[in-house]
């Protein structure tokens, strides 16, 4: 049971209101991640007008679904594994590439090392080395793709903490996380 309540959208008529419909319009519907978010007219316009910049950057949204699903495994956020595994394969993924990325891995060599920036970012929180850049570095990552690369874990560590810690009911074919405990 989710732990806050869910914002219902057709009463909403303040500053929320827009970008609600705009996030309907993308997904056919408001997934609960968002009408969590909505308690907050401030983390609303945040996570969506970043999902929407992080969208068009260098990576681009396969990638950045990718990343988003690596994140969520290790968060072990089933809501966004659950949604980002979906919204991966609508940006032109295959099923496969996403499990691959679920565990951190991709066949593409530059992929691979997004991949690994990601992973490392989330498991040693942050706290990388000169070393870890360089290789992003030595493995091609131009310097817009390994400051886009934060800031796709930072998002994605943002809406993992939102559905974890609010218990949101996943409203996605739900997929199933790898990562222990």
């Amino acid at each position: 049971m989710n732990r806050i309540d869910l914002v219902d959208v057709d009463g909403v008529t303040d500053d929320r209101a827009e970008s609600l419909a705009q996030i309907k319009g993308a997904f056919g519907f408001v997934p609960n991640m968002f009408r969590a978010a909505a308690n907050s007219p401030a983390a609303l316009q945040s996570l969506w007008g970043s999902f929407g910049a992080l969208g068009h950057g260098a990576l681009g949204a396969k990638v950045g679904e990718q990343i988003a699903v690596a994140v969520a495994d290790r968060n072990r956020c089933d809501y966004c594994l659950s949604a980002h595994t979906l919204l991966g394969k609508k940006a032109g993924a295959t099923a496969d590439e996403m499990a691959d990325a679920q565990k951190g891995y991709s066949t593409d060599a530059h992929t691979a090392a997004v991949l690994h920036l990601a992973v490392e970012l989330v498991e040693r929180r942050g706290q990388l080395d000169g070393d870890a850049i360089a290789a992003a570095r030595s493995a091609g990552l131009t310097s817009e793709e390994i400051v886009e690369t934060i800031a796709h874990v930072a998002l994605n560590v943002f809406t993992n903490y939102v559905n974890v810690a609010l218990d949101v009911p996943v409203d996605f074919a739900r997929t199933r996380l790898t990562q222990k405990g």
